[in-house]
């Protein structure tokens, strides 16, 4: 990994921080190439002196994408969205990245996609992600695969997003409560990837559904998120009816798409290759949530300590 040049789309993202900042401790050069660099510029103080290139590049772009991996090692492909263009991004983003790091002879390419992704899914999302993976190993069959479940960590939309409305709200109102989720760490998610485009000849054209050690259900996440912030409030089942009609509000708090995402569960699948075989250990939420859960609780950092 030292010295090899490691284009990473999407590197200036929540994970992707994350993962520029594990290939920089190995010794790689990493190039960010990202729609808006503006977003990107944290990267930079995380490795050395010209450890670090900016290049923008737009996936649903062939052009820019072939431009961003020119003299490219490695080729990494973060990019998703939550809503939006789905085809766009996740399928022919996708397929254009696999085909320009193909062209290009690169060493290992390492595609994210997400734990859900199935042609037959109920969810746009779910679907785009599985026709993303064929369009990547069709162009590189030799890709890595990885799907991750939900992924937490200080700056994630998932329980900052929660915590904060469990501070404001009266109750905790839950959508979906009974699906089960598996979060992983995003350091974990970061490790797995990097680890995998290190060694293709171990990890190459396998798919990896890389998950934490807890399997919780989405109202025992939101009970546990209150109790580690400190705040003892009733928990209330959204009935499915008034979540459809949430889910109709422009810039509700759920869309269609995420509501029909929540009708499936969110876990690694039996028997599938996961973070230990890329020799990972798997990190619990309360291991490293209160780092930055803290700043819920009522009084802050000054609140008394609350036992996760």
């Amino acid at each position: 990994m030292k010295d090899s040049l490691v284009t990473i789309f999407g590197g200036g993202g929540f994970l992707g921080r994350q993962v520029a900042q594990a290939l920089m401790a190995r010794g790689a050069r990493v190039r960010i190439a990202q729609r808006d660099l503006a977003s990107a510029v944290k990267v930079k103080p995380l490795g050395a002196l010209g450890q670090t290139q900016f290049v923008a590049a737009d996936i649903r772009k062939p052009a820019t994408v072939e431009r961003a991996i020119v003299g490219s090692d490695i080729v990494i492909n973060l990019v998703g969205i939550l809503s939006g263009d789905f085809e766009a991004f996740h399928h022919q983003g996708a397929a254009h990245v696999a085909q320009a790091a193909a062209a290009a002879n690169v060493r290992a390419l390492v595609h994210v996609s997400a734990i859900g992704a199935d042609a037959d899914s109920p969810s746009a999302y779910g679907r785009s992600k599985a026709a993303g993976e064929a369009a990547v190993r069709a162009a590189f069959p030799g890709a890595t695969i990885i799907r991750p479940s939900i992924i937490f960590g200080p700056e994630d939309q998932f329980l900052n997003r929660f915590a904060g409305i469990i501070g404001a709200a009266p109750v905790i109102p839950v959508i979906g409560g009974a699906t089960r989720f598996q979060p992983v760490y995003v350091g974990d998610v970061a490790d797995a990837i990097v680890n995998a485009a290190e060694q293709p000849d171990l990890h190459g054209g396998k798919i990896y559904e890389v998950a934490g050690p807890q399997v919780m259900t989405m109202k025992e996440i939101n009970t546990w998120i209150a109790k580690t912030i400190g705040r003892d409030k009733p928990v209330v089942d959204v009935p499915g009816g008034v979540a459809s009609l949430l889910a109709m509000l422009p810039g509700g708090p759920i869309t269609r798409d995420q509501l029909a995402m929540l009708g499936r569960d969110n876990v690694a699948a039996p028997g599938a290759l996961g973070l230990d075989a890329l020799g990972v250990a798997p990190t619990p939420m309360g291991a490293v949530a209160d780092k930055w859960m803290v700043r819920y609780r009522k009084h802050g950092r000054f609140a008394g300590r609350v036992r996760a």
